[in-house]
């Protein structure tokens, strides 16, 4: 069969598939089936009016699946003015007081003066000023002093760096005592901060561990109760006129022993009798009554202490007019603290000279903290935060298990005196049980002991009785351990800026060779 079949035939034959079809004919075909079984349905539902019932199927559907939710927000999205509801407006409204809170929040001012809206413009004056050649230095000769020394500074019209306490205008006998402690030239945290304190200004101190920094806000506490006792002399009740507030006991007392130097050495050499109050817990306030009724002219307190004989009307701070916080970050930056801190504050009643001295301040302290200071000056001595370059640092890599058999190698193989730390108490007294044991000479100290022993152990440290300390960091903050050979970290803390507290030299002890195992 040679003939060509037409369209007709294709679809009427029954014995079509007996015949060979090329493909694009069977194509075509396939095609035209499709299109033969579709024409009946396209008569039977046109497709104009097939479009409108399948939108309004799918707009029924789609308003049954449309939720509050979806139209709130196609509202908003209109730029329709939608209520809130009355859980968004609570929510609202307690955004705003707790923002409002946050703004206004500032520990180092009072309630009342918040609440009266209080604001100092100017610095507290004093009546000291530097000798005339330092007054005409130009501000190149003071900027090339603090560059030798490495001193940084902040804030408007700093007073001029002084290199020598003569020239700080501090009487004889202070220099003298001075000299007596083997000090003979400032540290550059006290070559800036002394003339600054001394002029009255509010400050930030930053300088690493060892630097000297209790001297610089210690001598200018002395300096007004001397000022103060001479204008008028203290009657019975009365005081203090400089207050000085630690994190811990030990670091307390020994800042009130330099206290309790100088003024020693001002009433030997004729002048008047400057007494301080050590205001510290885990002792009876009946021990210090008797001072605190003939009157005081300083007082070092730790807050907890302070706060009770404040609100038992022990004695009052309506003559006080310069604080410092040791230990700044700690007490303005833990809530524990904090607290403390905010509620000595509101036994306040005029304005003070405000200092704040630490080896580390976090940038969010120091703004936290300039915003209650007035013209503050910030003097920043070497790099904030970090170690005292004059420590050698060491890391000995021991398994947990043989940590402290290699501690009693390390002790055998070191010359004491040796500091050791650990973050937790028991540690603390699992050593110094196992290096009693083992017939080492040490004491230990940490939080959970009562004021008798924990004097005890740092006396005999000290005076060279034991060769060991072990302690919590309440060990590190600033005490005065002369001498120190070796500083071995059980453990590294938790934050970095206990551990720069840990391994620095001790106030005022600088020394090359000193040794830190991590």
């Amino acid at each position: 069969w040679t003939g060509a079949m037409g369209e007709d035939d294709l679809l009427n034959d029954s014995d079509a598939g007996d015949v060979y079809v090329p493909i694009k004919e069977r194509r075509k075909l396939k095609l035209l089936q499709q299109q033969a079984m579709a024409a009946p349905l396209k008569r039977a539902r046109p497709t104009a009016s097939v479009e409108p019932a399948i939108g309004a199927d799918s707009g029924s559907q789609a308003s049954k699946k449309r939720s509050l939710l979806d139209e709130r927000a196609a509202a908003l999205a209109s730029g329709a003015v939608v209520p809130l509801s009355k859980e968004e407006e609570k929510v609202v409204e307690e955004t705003n007081i707790l923002s409002s809170i946050d703004n206004s929040y500032k520990p180092l001012m009072s309630v009342k003066e918040l609440a009266k809206g209080v604001e100092y413009k100017d610095s507290m004056a004093t009546g000291w000023r530097p000798p005339s050649h330092i007054r005409a230095m130009s501000e190149e000769e003071r900027q090339a002093v603090r560059d030798k020394w490495h001193i940084l500074v902040e804030g408007e019209d700093v007073p001029p760096p002084i290199k020598s306490f003569k020239d700080m205008r501090f009487p004889d006998p202070v220099l003298n005592a001075l000299k007596s402690k083997g000090i003979k030239k400032p540290t550059p945290i006290q070559i800036q901060g002394l003339p600054a304190v001394l002029a009255g200004r509010d400050l930030i101190g930053i300088a690493f561990t060892g630097s000297g920094k209790t001297l610089a806000f210690t001598l200018p506490m002395v300096m007004l109760a001397l000022e103060e006792e001479k204008r008028m002399p203290v009657t019975r009740g009365e005081g203090p006129f400089g207050l000085i507030l630690c994190p811990s006991r030990e670091l307390a007392r020994q800042t009130c022993e330099v206290a309790d130097h100088f003024a020693s050495a001002i009433h030997s050499a004729g002048g008047p009798q400057l007494r301080s109050l050590c205001c510290i817990g885990g002792q009876a306030i009946s021990a210090q009554m008797d001072l605190v009724r003939a009157g005081f002219h300083m007082c070092v307190a730790t807050p907890g202490r302070l706060n009770d004989m404040l609100n038992k009307k022990r004695f009052n701070l309506d003559l006080c007019r310069y604080l410092c916080l040791d230990e700044a970050d700690r007490m303005i930056g833990e809530p524990n603290f904090e607290e403390e801190v905010r509620t000595a504050m509101d036994y306040f009643v005029k304005q003070r000279q405000t200092l704040l001295f630490s080896a580390t301040m976090p940038n969010k302290i120091q703004n936290f903290a300039k915003s209650a200071l007035v013209r503050p000056v910030i003097v920043n001595v070497g790099r904030a935060g970090a170690a005292n370059l004059d420590v050698i640092q060491e890391v000995e890599y021991v398994k947990q298990e043989a940590k402290v058999l290699y501690l009693l190698e390390c002790l055998q193989k070191t010359a004491p005196p040796v500091l050791i730390f650990c973050e937790n108490k028991t540690d603390v007294d699992d050593i110094h049980e196992y290096l009693m044991l083992k017939g080492v000479g040490a004491v230990a100290i940490h939080g959970g002991k009562d004021q008798e022993e924990r004097e005890y152990a740092i006396n005999m440290y000290r005076e060279g009785k034991k060769d060991v300390l072990i302690g919590t960091d309440i060990a590190s903050k600033g005490l005065d351990f002369p001498d120190v050979q070796h500083v071995i970290n059980f453990d590294m803390p938790k934050e970095i800026e206990n551990y720069v507290h840990r391994i620095g030299a001790r106030e005022g002890c600088a020394v090359l060779g000193r040794r830190g195992f991590v």
